[in-house]
C-alpha cells in the first residue's frame, strides 16, 4: 500500500475576542483552503503566523494518532 501525504497548516491567530491561540492545525490540500477551514471555525480572527508541514501516513503497518485520524476523516 502506497503513503499519502497530507499537508497540515498551523496558524496562530487573535480571536475577536482577542484570545491568542498558538499552535491550531488544520489540513487541506493548499494554502486557500485551510485558511478558509479556518474562517469557517474562527470568524472575524487575525492569522498573526502560518506555517506548512507535510505529514506522512504509512498505510496499515504505519502507526497512527488520535490525530492522524481525525485529519484524515477531516481531509475527505
Amino acid at each position: 500500500m502506497q503513503t499519502h501525504s497530507v499537508l497540515k497548516y498551523g496558524f496562530r491567530i487573535r480571536t475577536r475576542g482577542g484570545v491568542l491561540v498558538d499552535n491550531l492545525l488544520i489540513c487541506g490540500k493548499d494554502e486557500s483552503e485551510a485558511r478558509r477551514k479556518l474562517l469557517q471555525i474562527y470568524n472575524d480572527c487575525e492569522i498573526l503566523e502560518m506555517r506548512c508541514q507535510q505529514v506522512s501516513s504509512g498505510g496499515r503497518g504505519g502507526h497512527y494518532n488520535y490525530e492522524d485520524v481525525v485529519d484524515l476523516i477531516i481531509a475527505r
